[in-house]
C-alpha cells in the first residue's frame, strides 16, 4: 500500500546532518521538496521499505563548467550507496546535441563514472542525464531525471607542454631499488598518449619492463621488479606525449638517477594539516590539506584514502594530489559549529609502495561563517625593485595564509624578461611558492615576477589582483677581448665538441661549434631539451644554449651566432699572442708548479708551460683588475700521471678567474688523471683535453675552454663560466 507522506518527511528531518548542508544547496532544494510532497517511491511498493530517496549531490564536469578536457570522465556522485546494477549506460548517458556519446559506466563507492569511449569534441555542449529510476539496495528510486551540461575547451591551445620535474630527480643518486619513477607535467596530458611507449626507462640500452598509469598531472612507472643495486638508469618522456590539443612536449625529456644498494622500507608520513589537530573555527568552505613526509603514489591519494566524516557521516567531496600535498575539497560548505573527523588510511602508499604504518586521524571544529579574506603576498625575494641579483636566484614569494598548492603552479607564477617568458619548475612548501629558473638568469637584465589571480587559499579566495614586481640582475661583466665568445665555457672550433661521463656539467654558460650538430656528443641543452648524442653513460647537461650548424637542432641563427663566437675568439686569441703582448717573463722555465705569481705577462722560452710540481698561486694583491696572460708557442700541460696527480691554480687577495688568459700554441691537456681546479680562459690553437675517459674524479675550469681549429674533450669535467 502507499506510504504515508508524512512519515517520509519525517524521516527526512531526522536523517544526519549532511543533508542540513544538502538544503542550502539550491539545485537539490527542489528535488527535496517534491520528495516532501510526494515520498520516495520504490519499485516496487510491496518490496523493500521506505527511505531517503537517491539524489545526485555532485558531478565532475560541475554543471556550466567550460573548457573541459576532451578527454574527460563524466562523474556523478550520490547521496546513498546505489545499486550497481541499477547504474548503466541505459540510465546514465551523455549527449552532444542529440547524439549519443558511446561510453563505459561504471560504478564505485558513492560515484558512477560515464567514460567515452573516443575523446570528445573541441568547443562543443555536452548534456549528462542520470535517469530517474537509479535505486539503492532498499529498492528506492531517484525520483527524477538529474540533468547537467558542459563544455568542451577549444582546440586554439598551442601551449606546448614540458615536463617540470621529476621523482628521482635528474642526478639522483642512492635511489631506492623497489622506486616507481614520476614525471609530472606543466599541464593535464592526454592519457592515451602517457604509456610505455612515451615514457621508457632504461639501464643501459635495455628497456626495462614496468607498468605506466597516469593521475592529474603526473605519470608513474612502476619497474617489475626492482632495479638493481648501485646503477645508473635513464629516464625518457618522448614527444609522443601530448595535451589534450595536441600539443607535444618540445623535444624528448631525459634524466638519469643511480640507485643505491638497498630498497625503500621507511613508512611515509603525516607531517602537517590544515586545519591542525583540535582547530576551532574553522571556516566553512575550508579544503582540508594534508602534508607527506615524501612523494607518494597519487593513485592512492583518493576518496578512499583521505576521508572526511561528521560523526559517523561521511562527508562528500574530491580529493586531489600534488607534490607532497593531498587536498579534500568537500563538494557543499562544511557545517557550522560542528566536529570533523579527517582521516587518511593506510591505503595511502609511497612510489616504493609503503604504506604508512597506522590511519593518520585528526579533528577539528567549525566556526559559524565562510572565510571570504583574500590571500596576499607579504613578502619576496628577490624584493620589489632590488638590484645585483644573482644570475643563479631562485624566485620566491610568500603568502599570508596557506595556499592550494594545485594553484601554484607555472600558470599563476611567471617570470619574464620583457615580453619573453622564463621556463622554469614552480613548486610550493608552507606559505612559500618557488620559481626555479631552468638556465641563469641574463646579467644587467630586467625581470617581472608575477603571481596571478589563479592563485587561491584553501577556502578557494583568490588574490585581489595580480602581485607583480621588478628585480634587475648583476651588472654583466665587460666582455672585454672576448667579444661574444664570452659566453662560450667551451668551444670546439670546427671540430666539435665530446663528453664522457655522466657528471659533466656547463655552469653560466653555452658551448658551441660551427660544425655540424652531429659533432656535438653526449650534451644536453637544458634550455630546449635537445640532446645530442647522449647515451645512458655520456650526458653531459649545459645551463646555457648549444650553438652548431645544421642539422637539427642546429639551424641557421644557432650557425650565425656560432660563427660570430669563432670569430671572435680567433680575435681575442691574436690578442693575446706575444706579436700583440710581448715581454713575456718565465719564471719557472716553463714550469709553473709551485710559484706565486702577481699580474702580469709571462711567456715560455720553451715554447711549453707545465703546472705538474705543485699548484700556481695568482695573487691579485688586492686589485679586483689583476690581470694575468700566459703565452706558449706549442703546449698546456696541468698534472701529472697517478691518482695524486692532479693540479690547481689558487687565486688569492682579489684575484679573478675572468682575469686569467692562456695562449696555447698548439693544445692544452688539463689534469688527465682528474680532478683539480684549474682557472682561467683557454685560448688553444689545436683542442683542449680534461681528463681521461674513465675517470671519475671530477675536473673542474673556472673559466673557458675554447679551441679554434679542434675540438674540446670532457671527462666528468664542471665548468663554471665567470661572468
Amino acid at each position: 500500500m502507499k506510504k504515508n507522506y508524512y512519515s517520509t518527511l519525517s524521516l527526512l528531518l531526522r536523517t544526519n546532518k549532511i543533508y542540513s548542508t544538502i538544503l542550502r544547496n539550491s539545485s537539490l532544494v527542489l528535488l527535496l521538496l517534491i520528495v516532501f510532497a510526494s515520498g520516495c517511491k520504490n519499485v516496487d511498493e510491496l518490496a523493500g521499505t521506505t527511505g531517503l530517496c537517491p539524489i545526485v549531490v555532485s558531478t565532475n564536469p560541475a554543471k556550466n563548467d567550460t573548457a573541459v578536457s576532451v578527454f574527460t570522465n563524466v562523474n556523478a556522485t550520490f547521496n546513498v550507496v546505489m545499486d550497481p546494477s541499477t547504474i548503466t549506460t541505459t540510465s546514465f548517458t551523455l549527449m552532444q546535441g542529440s547524439t549519443l556519446v558511446p561510453g563505459v559506466v561504471t560504478y564505485t563507492g558513492l560515484t558512477a563514472t560515464f567514460t567515452p569511449i573516443n575523446p570528445l569534441a573541441y568547443n562543443k555542449v555536452y548534456t549528462a542525464t542520470m535517469a530517474k529510476g537509479v535505486k539503492d539496495p532498499d529498492n528506492n528510486a531517484m525520483i527524477a531525471d538529474y540533468i547537467w551540461t558542459f563544455t568542451t575547451g577549444s582546440l586554439s591551445d598551442n601551449v606546448i607542454p614540458a615536463v617540470i620535474s621529476t621523482d628521482p630527480e635528474d642526478d639522483a643518486t642512492g635511489v631506492a631499488l623497489n622506486k616507481k619513477i614520476s614525471a609530472t607535467f606543466s599541464e593535464g596530458m592526454n592519457p592515451l598518449t602517457i604509456n610505455n611507449s612515451t615514457f621508457l626507462v632504461y639501464q643501459g640500452s635495455t628497456a626495462i619492463t614496468g607498468v605506466v598509469t597516469y593521475s592529474g598531472n603526473t605519470a608513474l612507472f612502476s619497474p617489475a621488479i626492482n632495479l638493481l643495486p648501485n646503477t645508473m638508469y635513464t629516464g625518457t618522456i618522448t614527444t609522443g606525449a601530448k595535451d589534450p590539443a595536441g600539443n607535444s612536449i618540445a623535444n624528448d625529456y631525459i634524466w638519469t638517477f643511480t640507485t643505491g644498494t638497498t630498497a625503500d622500507i621507511v613508512a611515509p608520513t603525516v607531517i602537517s594539516t590544515d586545519p591542525a589537530n583540535a582547530a576551532t573555527g574553522v571556516a566553512l568552505n575550508k579544503k582540508i590539506a594534508a602534508v607527506f613526509s615524501e612523494t607518494m603514489n597519487p593513485l592512492t591519494i583518493n576518496t578512499t584514502t583521505f576521508l572526511l566524516k561528521n560523526g559517523a557521516t561521511t562527508v562528500i567531496g574530491t580529493v586531489t594530489y600534488a607534490g607532497t600535498t593531498a587536498l579534500f575539497s568537500p563538494t557543499v560548505n562544511l557545517l557550522p559549529n560542528t566536529l570533523y573527523t579527517a582521516t587518511i588510511t593506510t591505503g595511502a602508499t609511497d612510489l616504493a609502495g609503503n604504506a604508512m604504518v597506522a590511519n593518520y586521524v585528526w579533528s577539528f571544529t567549525t566556526g559559524t561563517i565562510a572565510d571570504i579574506i583574500r590571500p596576499t603576498v607579504i613578502s619576496t625575494d628577490p624584493a620589489p625593485g632590488a638590484t645585483g641579483v644573482l644570475l643563479n636566484k631562485k624566485v620566491t614569494a610568500t603568502f599570508s595564509e596557506a595556499m592550494n598548492p594545485l594553484s601554484i603552479n607555472n600558470t599563476t607564477f611567471l617570470l619574464k624578461a620583457g615580453t619573453v617568458s622564463i621556463a622554469g619548475v614552480v613548486t610550493y612548501t608552507g606559505t612559500t611558492a618557488t620559481f626555479s629558473p631552468a638556465v641563469s638568469l641574463i646579467a644587467n637584465t630586467v625581470y617581472t615576477a608575477t603571481i596571478t589571480t589563479g592563485a587561491r587559499d584553501l577556502a578557494g579566495n583568490t588574490l585581489l589582483t595580480n602581485y607583480v614586481w621588478t628585480f634587475t640582475t648583476v651588472a654583466a661583466n665587460n666582455p672585454g677581448i672576448l667579444g661574444s665568445a664570452s659566453i662560450f665555457g667551451a668551444f670546439g672550433g670546427n671540430a666539435g665538441i665530446t663528453n664522457q661521463g655522466i657528471n659533466t656539467v656547463i655552469n653560466n654558460g653555452s658551448i658551441a661549434t660551427t660544425a655540424a650538430s652531429t659533432l656535438i656528443t653526449g650534451f644536453r641543452d637544458q634550455t630546449t631539451g635537445d640532446v645530442y648524442t647522449v647515451t645512458p653513460s655520456n650526458l653531459g647537461k649545459v645551463f646555457g644554449r648549444i650553438y652548431t650548424a645544421p642539422p637539427a637542432p642546429g639551424n641557421a641563427t644557432s650557425f650565425a651566432i656560432a660563427t660570430q663566437g669563432l670569430l671572435d675568439a680567433t680575435a681575442a686569441y691574436n690578442a693575446t699572442s706575444p706579436a700583440s703582448m710581448p715581454g713575456g717573463t718565465d719564471p719557472g722555465a716553463g714550469e709553473l708548479g709551485g710559484l706565486t705569481l702577481p699580474a702580469g705577462v709571462y711567456q715560455s722560452a720553451s715554447g711549453t708551460f707545465k703546472i705538474s710540481n705543485g699548484n700556481l698561486t695568482l695573487d691579485g694583491m688586492g686589485n679586483p683588475n689583476a690581470t694575468w696572460t700566459f703565452q706558449t708557442g706549442t703546449s698546456l700541460t696541468v698534472g701529472i700521471a697517478g691518482p695524486t696527480g692532479a693540479k690547481s691554480v689558487i687565486l688569492t687577495n682579489g684575484a679573478q678567474a675572468k682575469n686569467v688568459y692562456w695562449h696555447v700554441g698548439t693544445a692544452a691537456t688539463i689534469n688527465g688523471a682528474g680532478g683539480g681546479v684549474m682557472v682561467g680562459t683557454i685560448l688553444a690553437m689545436s683542442g683542449v683535453t680534461f681528463s681521461t675517459a674513465g675517470n671519475a674524479a671530477q675536473t673542474v675550469l673556472n673559466g673557458r675552454a675554447i679551441s679554434l681549429i679542434a675540438s674540446v674533450t670532457m671527462v666528468n669535467t664542471t665548468i663554471n663560466v665567470p661572468n
